[in-house]
């Protein structure tokens, strides 16, 4: 398959760093003090050039990649805004470096090159505005994905929100925009530091004697105002790479963000991995999405003869604690924005309102919140991700293939579930996917999500839903039944069958989106989805299918009573009964037993004696009781203290 070179990045944190001009060691506090002084005059530049050219004429000129001459711009932000003139320039007074002002640049002009995209479907939408914004008829569908670049491999969704945007200036302007940039303020200027925009004048990353170390030198400001170059020291810090970054790799110039008093650092590496392939496999991992079982995966093979079989029963990633998190952390931000914004309609714009600090306060606990539920949803994508790829790496499968949702609207299903199902974090799962299984040269193709669940994946005939059976009082479809082959199981162990034989069948029509460079099939075929079945495999085995609960069995250690002789007891008169319980599993108990009958207990009479019980099985009268049982009297332990066996 070969190679190719791969760019990824690690986080890593800078815990200290020396001041080569005078030997002062910072701790982490002094340095991440100096390092926030070079954010500030940074994003002091690059917010005064987003405020000069966010408009619609100026981003046309960047995306055009042409200047007034002709000449075709770099592909560096920051030399393509210097070859149209547009500078930056520090308050006055400050002094800092060309390479300081580099840094503005290249992140201002980044930003002004992805509105380029924002202001395309904008414009797309308005040129193409429906008669009814709230549901569009399939002919305005087509229409806006014509008008819109990249329209027709384009989420639903994605256009769907931007119509609720541009109604909702409509009806609170009372008149239609007339551009993105009417609709939406300049960006805020994220903090931190793009040394990738600089050179070994600025910054500079070598790796140290030892393998998972690694030296960074900077200059950064000894003052938050530098009023000359002497202001400007060089610093050296020292880091401690993770493990995932390879020896062998290559190290480029990190990204710094000062997080709660500490210095982080996107570590940015190049190294060698295996080439993925678009076909040519046999092996694969099919990957469903679910509610409460949020990943439902299985591998599956294609033999020589072109038959498809499951290998395996697949498995589950469920999160359901993660996900309760997730629910309670959404319900309680819906309701402080509530409360927030009855406070902003009370407090109209009156900063010396009482309401004021009131509603400062929940502000700052918005973002905590938010804070809260992006690591969650960040830690959660995460682990599913690598579930996935440790599913695919230990079946042997070279492609991972992913059921499509991203145009997925939930509706129908009540307030709920709707937003349950659409506020799941499944487009940062699909992400991370691509970037561990790419470390292992395993492909992520996106299938069309149509009728995976709905058809059988042995015969494609449409499968009865019902609940499950060992769960009859819950309501739900969880289990599927096929009328046709009599297939049966749980619908989403059904479905990652029908995405991994659907992937293999049309794995000579992925393609590889230019854009993005994420591989994709974009449409099902019907002459190849027939062949896309699964052939169940012939088995001596007799049906173990499910027809009623699991039966409860005990956890004792020992057999029941009369399934092994009662061991023997010390000599005595005869006419006891043996130990133990009465039996247990019969359907109804005779009437001896079914009393007061206990190992340890005596039964009280409550009619006249009729000695029966005996004719019924049910051991003596009921004046007979059985003998203490043997872990009453432990046996003295004769083992103890005599050491090893062997």
């Amino acid at each position: 398959m070969g190679e190719t070179a791969r760019t990824a990045c690690a986080p890593g944190l800078l815990r200290t760093g020396v001041d080569e001009k005078t030997g002062e060691l910072l701790p982490a506090a002094t340095l991440a003090q100096r390092v926030g002084w070079a954010v500030e005059l940074v994003c002091g530049m690059t917010a005064g050039l987003l405020a000069a050219h966010w408009n619609a004429a100026d981003v046309d000129v960047l995306a055009s990649g042409a200047d007034a001459g002709g000449r075709r711009l770099p592909s560096n932000a920051w030399m393509a805004l210097r070859r149209l003139g547009w500078t930056a320039a520090p308050d006055e007074g400050v002094r800092v470096n060309d390479r300081i002002v580099r840094m503005a640049q290249e992140q201002a002009g980044r930003v002004l090159r992805a509105a380029t995209w924002r202001a395309d479907l904008t414009a797309g939408v308005l040129g193409t505005w429906p008669v009814d914004p709230a549901k569009r008829t399939p002919e305005e569908w087509d229409r806006v994905r014509e008008a819109v670049p990249g329209g027709r491999s384009l989420p639903s969704s994605v256009i769907a929100s931007r119509t609720r945007q541009i109604a909702a200036f409509a009806k609170r302007h009372r008149r239609m925009p007339t551009d993105v940039f009417e609709m939406e303020a300049a960006p805020r200027t994220a903090r931190m530091l793009l040394l990738s925009g600089c050179d070994g004048q600025q910054a500079t990353i070598e790796r140290a004697d030892e393998p998972s170390r690694a030296l960074l030198r900077l200059q950064l400001p000894t003052r938050p105002d530098p009023r000359s170059y002497r202001d400007w020291t060089w610093v050296a810090c020292p880091i401690k790479l993770p493990p995932p970054i390879p020896a062998s790799a290559v190290l480029h110039l990190p990204t710094l963000r000062v997080t709660g008093g500490q210095v982080r650092a996107d570590l940015t590496y190049s190294h060698p991995v295996a080439k993925t392939a678009r076909t040519g496999h046999t092996v694969a991992l099919g990957v469903d999405w679910g509610l409460n079982t949020l990943l439902s995966a299985g591998a599956a093979r294609m033999h020589d003869d072109g038959r498809i079989t499951a290998l395996g029963a697949g498995g589950m990633f469920r999160a359901a604690g993660v996900l309760a998190k997730q629910h309670r952390l959404r319900r309680e931000s819906e309701h402080l924005h509530a409360k927030a914004d009855h406070y902003q309609r009370l407090i109209r714009g009156n900063d010396g309102h009482r309401l004021a600090a009131g509603h400062a306060v929940l502000t700052d606990e918005i973002r905590c919140v938010s804070d809260r539920r992006s690591n969650l949803n960040d830690a959660l994508a995460w682990a599913a991700a690598r579930w996935a790829v440790d599913q695919a790496i230990t079946a042997g499968a070279t492609v991972i293939y992913v059921e499509d949702l991203r145009s997925m609207e939930a509706r129908g299903m009540g307030r709920t579930h709707n937003t349950r199902l659409s506020q799941q974090v499944r487009g940062q799962i699909v992400n991370r996917m691509r970037h561990l299984a790419a470390e292992v040269g395993i492909a992520v193709v996106t299938v069309p999500a149509r009728n995976t669940s709905k058809h059988c994946p042995q015969c494609l005939v449409p499968l009865r839903h019902r609940k499950a059976p060992d769960r009859l009082t819950t309501p739900g479809w969880k289990w599927a039944i096929c009328p046709s082959c009599r297939w049966q199981g749980d619908r989403d162990n059904g479905a990652w069958q029908r995405i991994a034989s659907r992937g293999l069948t049309h794995q000579a029509k992925t393609v590889t989106d230019r854009a993005s460079g994420t591989m994709v099939i974009r449409t099902v075929a019907d002459n190849l989805e027939t062949h896309a079945v699964i052939t169940p495999t012939k088995t001596s085995r007799t049906d173990r299918s499910k027809t009623g609960p699991t039966r409860q069995r005990t956890t004792r250690p020992t057999p029941r009573r009369r399934r092994t002789p009662s061991p023997a007891g010390p000599p005595g008169p005869a006419g006891k009964r043996p130990e133990g319980h009465a039996h247990t599993d019969r359907t109804r108990l005779p009437r001896a037993a079914h009393r007061h009958q206990d190992v340890t207990t005596i039964s009280t009479p409550t009619n006249r004696h009729h000695p029966r019980g005996t004719a019924l099985g049910a051991g003596f009268h009921l004046h007979a009781h059985a003998t203490p049982p043997r872990w009453e009297t432990p046996s003295p332990d004769t083992m103890s203290g005599m050491g090893s066996l062997s």
